[in-house]
């Protein structure tokens, strides 16, 4: 395992800082995200975008407020983690807002279960494990902060429909694979379930996005015919 450039008391000081700088912006993050799960429930194309651009703020806020502004006083790597979550934030606009090609809308498939575990992970059981292992206010990691995010996100897109582009994932999947090997050295246990949702969330909507690709070309063909 590669060495961390940071100590473990120097990265909780990081959240201290940062959750004593941005208060009470986490009671607004919470209920953001508690607002595109009412919104995803719709199932609109309007309310999809309206999700869309919660999801690129909050991938902005990560980027900006956490990774540029505080992480980067202990990892020089903090640059590229900010930058990648922005490119992320970008896309999800891009998609989202200005093409419409993120459609959400919960079914009770595989997806749509494990999407709202993922949900319900990332808000509530998330900060409970964090609490059962002594962490407290302000040195625990809080939603809007890259990990919970990022679950949040996995939740959200697998609600999505079949044919939302798999380049949405990308930077999600890879940081949760950063976020996993740093949760292991730090011994932030609860970020144990962000590998999980990286490689369940991934795999399952890339089976699902095969499988509308297989049907497609028979759709088409029925509707030629």
């Amino acid at each position: 395992m590669p060495q961390l450039p940071f100590s473990p008391a120097q990265f909780f000081d990081v959240f201290r800082q940062y959750n004593q700088s941005v208060w009470p912006a986490q009671w607004l993050l919470n209920a953001l995200a508690v607002l595109a799960i009412i919104l995803a429930a719709r199932g609109s194309p309007r309310s999809s975008r309206w999700v869309s651009l919660i999801l690129a703020a909050l991938w902005m806020w990560t980027g900006i407020a956490y990774h540029l502004v505080f992480f980067r006083k202990i990892n020089s790597a903090a640059v590229v983690f900010g930058a990648a979550f922005v490119a992320e934030a970008a896309l999800m606009l891009w998609l989202g807002v200005v093409k419409g090609a993120l459609r959400f809308r919960p079914h009770r498939d595989t997806n749509g279960v494990a999407g709202t575990l993922f949900l319900a992970y990332a808000l509530l059981v998330y900060p409970a494990i964090g609490w059962l292992l002594g962490r407290r206010y302000p040195e625990n990691p809080t939603f809007g902060l890259p990990c919970p995010t990022t679950i949040f996100t996995f939740g959200l897109l697998l609600w999505s429909e079949a044919r939302a582009p798999l380049r949405i994932v990308v930077v999600p999947a890879l940081w949760a694979l950063i976020g996993f090997s740093a949760a292991r050295s730090l011994s932030v246990t609860e970020d144990y379930g962000l590998l999980v949702a990286g490689l369940v969330g991934t795999s399952l909507l890339a089976l699902r996005k095969r499988r509308a690709d297989v049907r497609d070309p028979h759709d088409r063909l029925a509707a030629a015919g």
